[in-house]
């Protein structure tokens, strides 16, 4: 018998939701039926309730929806089947601690946050924001958060760290047993690389602000956890490139005496909302000075530049959110834009040969893929072409864990690891995700680059 469970306490801001009306599916499965969104859970039930049960994600066509329906075939897999379920769970029907039901549990096991249902379901469904507060409600109600869940939303604090560890990394690769022992210890693939990181950050490195030509336009640029301390030659491409455009480059930097600056994905896809509130904040005090004067903020990791237009709206952080939102593009979609407002000035010399491109999943939500091929043809004589591919399936830690690594490489082999194992040695791959390249290099052994390293090449090839 279904129990009424106490009113949700949502720890994300689901109000832009609160003014929905009815809502209904075709179908509830095992769940029975109903036509309105759930009692409790506010805004957040109608936001799970936004699916009709149109079955969209259950399609395998071109595209993203959903990546682990289409590697398991199983509508518990779905976008729809979460949606049902989470609906479920707030109707009482899975007792009073629904959040570690079982049910539930399984539901959302494989979902990769790839942001493919906000885009491509009929009713946007925004299944990747709903796992992230079902994922905190689940540590409230179990009383912790396990420790492999801490490591992985830390990396922000513990990148700086993370040299002095390569050793690990190198070890790890050599002896099968230490693998194969963290894995029994913390449930990181054995299988699984680990990430390497450089012996110079970037931002320690650099001025705060990089002149341009005289009278030129200011620009400022986010160099993210990843590109600060796993790949600084991606920041130091960006910031060649704007150069090289003329443009006066402003470096994101923190208050005096702080750590790096961070966006809070990691906290977030972890389910830490407070910590991920916290590391926003930082970065809208750092930002927001820059927004004011609408100077436009630029990104090279879209699912961090892209949680300021998106995620941002759902932390509670005020009417400077807004302001950032709009002042926040990747690199791919300012030149673009420049480009099209007849501004960019870049020196690009001819590259013959092919690129093949891979989309991070949050680019192909957020419609930037359009963008990224227009700068890539801006270069004389290079043959573009993009992955018909859906998640690469590293998707953040996913791919790193040890129960989700085979289903992670099912969903690489769809189509992008095989696709780029069939190219020719001499083809430039570009993955501006730093998981996708951390699964193409697992999965195909072929390292891919970013947009603004091919950039770069052809700039300095004068």
């Amino acid at each position: 018998m279904s129990e009424q469970p106490a009113q949700v306490k949502t720890k994300l801001d689901w109000s832009a939701y609160e003014s929905y009306g009815s809502f209904g599916f075709d179908s509830f499965g095992d769940f029975g039926g109903g036509e309105t969104a759930p009692a409790t859970g506010g805004g957040y039930a109608k936001a799970a309730a936004v699916c009709m049960g149109k079955r969209q994600c259950q399609k395998k066509d071109k595209g993203v929806m959903c990546p682990s329906y289409r590697v398991t075939d199983e509508d518990k897999h779905s976008t729809h089947h979460r949606a049902v379920t989470l609906k479920a769970a707030l109707e009482g029907k899975f007792g009073e601690h629904p959040f570690l039901s079982e049910e539930l549990t399984e539901a959302m096991e494989l979902c990769v946050s790839c942001k493919g249902c906000k885009s491509e379901c009929p009713h946007g469904v925004d299944m990747a924001l709903l796992r992230v507060e079902a994922l905190a409600q689940r540590w409230q109600q179990l009383g912790r958060v396990p420790l492999r869940e801490r490591l992985f939303a830390h990396t922000p604090r513990l990148a700086r760290h993370l040299k002095l560890l390569n050793w690990v990394g190198a070890l790890r690769k050599r002896v099968p047993l230490l693998a194969k022992t963290m894995e029994r210890w913390l449930g990181i693939a054995a299988r699984r690389s680990l990430p390497k990181a450089a012996r110079q950050d970037f931002l320690s490195a650099v001025p705060h602000t990089l002149p341009g030509n005289v009278a030129a336009r200011e620009v400022v640029l986010l160099v993210d956890t990843f590109s600060n301390h796993l790949d600084p030659q991606i920041a130091q491409a960006a910031l060649d490139v704007l150069q090289s455009a003329g443009y006066t480059v402003h470096i994101a930097q923190p208050a005096a005496g702080e750590r790096a600056l961070c966006c809070g994905r990691t906290y977030l896809s972890s389910g830490l909302i407070d910590e991920a509130r916290a590391e926003a904040t930082r970065l809208l005090d750092a930002l927001s000075p820059f927004a004011e004067r609408g100077l436009p903020v630029i990104g090279l990791e879209p699912s961090c530049l892209l949680m300021l237009r998106d995620e941002y709206h759902a932390l509670g952080l005020g009417e400077r959110v807004t302001k950032l939102a709009n002042a926040a593009v990747l690199l791919e979609e300012f030149l673009a834009r420049e480009h099209d407002a007849k501004r960019l000035t870049l020196p690009l010399q001819p590259l013959s040969g092919k690129v093949l491109v891979h989309g991070h999943c949050h680019q192909k939500a957020f419609g930037v893929m359009p963008a990224m091929e227009k700068v890539l043809k801006l270069v004389p004589e290079l043959q573009v072409e993009l992955i018909e591919s859906s998640c690469c399936g590293m998707s953040g830690s996913f791919g790193m864990e040890a129960e989700h690594y085979e289903v992670s490489m099912q969903m690489g082999e769809l189509s992008l690891l095989p696709t780029v194992r069939a190219a020719a040695t001499d083809t430039l791959l570009i993955a501006n995700g730093t998981s996708c390249r951390h699964q193409i290099r697992d999965g195909a052994q072929r390292e891919a680059t970013h947009l603004a390293q091919v950039l770069q090449r052809a700039i300095l090839r004068r």
